[in-house]
Formats: C-alpha cells, structure tokens, sequence
C-alpha cells in the first residue's frame, strides 16, 4: 500500500536521439520488453496518469498503451529535460511528478516511495533525484509543482542544465545500489548492443 501523496509519472521521451540515429529510444527493447511498456508496467500501479513528452510518435504509444497521455515541449528547438519537466506543469494536474528518461536501464524497488521520504529530508526541497552506484541521474528525480517558477527563471536566463538547477530546487539525493550495472542509462546503439550482450553474458 502506497504512502505518499498522488503522483503522476512522465516519461522524458522529448530528446532527438542524436547518438541513436534518431531512432526512438522509448520503441526500443533493452531487456525483454520495450522501453514504454517496462516503464509502464512498473509505474501503472503506483502512480495516478502516466505521461509521455515527446515530439513524435503519440500515434504509435497510443496504439501500445490507450490511455497514455502526451505532450510535447510548451518551446520548439530541442532544449533537454529541463523544458519537458517545466512544460509538465500545464499539462499534470497532480502535485508531486516522477520524471523518468525514457533510456533508463535499472528501476530501483520502491523509488517513488524513497524520493518522497528524501524529499521531506529538508522542508524547502522541490526536488528529489535518484544516484545509482554514485552516479547521479539528475532526470530520474521527483518534482513539487513548486519547483515550475524554478525551472521557468533557468529557462529564461538560457541556463538548460537541470544539474545547474539543483540548489535552486534544494535538491536531495536517494541512493540505490545494483550489483553488476554496467548501463544505468543507454545512449547509443553501440552501448544498446553491450547491454545486450552483457546480459546475455550474465
């Protein structure tokens, strides 16, 4: 039974997967299923909607999964996950948002439930986000509706690092361990085709 207030999920699809040739990570199968429907099922119980920010493909995640929700960014141009996260906010009712990249490897157990708890670890915090095996991954994070004006101010001065955004967010760390994750995230076809063969190897 879940202990933490309502929680939307949006999956950060927004990017133009450069060093993919283009090719739509979030369509792709890393493990035994595709990326959507990993995503999908781990969350569908945990969270109220469950969104995509992506520019492309609302079609196709449609025909996969009815009743997911879409949006693109509120700006045109490619500007990174600090633009999906901030144009979230006209589109997600709830108040509190796990973002997720749409690339990510390894889903801890229980991650929305520890990014709520370290959350509440300082009372100005607006922002909570996940480090696996000392790796910070600044996307994979838990978000306030407070934290919009935040992202809205960044956004204006050109400043697109979400990690350049964390004092402002009083942001606070979860850390989660896994043994033998050589691939948190993929960001290549060529590191796509190490993970699966390191999974096969194991």
């Amino acid at each position: 039974m879940k202990k933490y207030p309502h929680t939307d999920l949006v999956i950060l699809a927004g990017g133009q997967a450069r060093r993919m040739n283009g090719v739509n990570k979030l369509l792709q199968t890393f493990d035994d299923q595709i990326q959507l429907l990993k995503i999908y099922n781990t969350f569908k119980d945990q969270v109220g909607k469950i969104w995509i920010n992506s520019h492309r493909d609302s079609g196709l995640y449609q025909q996969i999964i009815p009743d997911i929700q879409c949006y693109a960014d509120d700006q045109a141009g490619f500007l990174g996950p600090l633009m999906g996260m901030k144009s979230a906010w006209a589109h997600v009712q709830a108040d509190y948002v796990l973002f997720i990249p749409c690339d990510v490897t390894y889903i801890p157990n229980k991650v929305i439930q520890t990014l709520h708890e370290t959350l509440l670890q300082d009372q100005h915090a607006m922002m909570s986000y996940v480090n696996i095996n000392g790796d910070a991954l600044y996307p994979f994070c838990l978000m306030k509706r407070t934290s919009c004006t935040v992202l809205q101010q960044h956004l204006q001065e050109k400043q697109l690092s979400l990690n350049k955004c964390r004092k402002d967010l009083h942001a606070q760390v979860a850390y989660f361990r896994k043994h033998r994750l050589f691939f948190h995230s993929i960001n290549s076809l060529d590191e796509l085709q190490q993970y699966k063969q390191l999974n096969y190897l194991t």
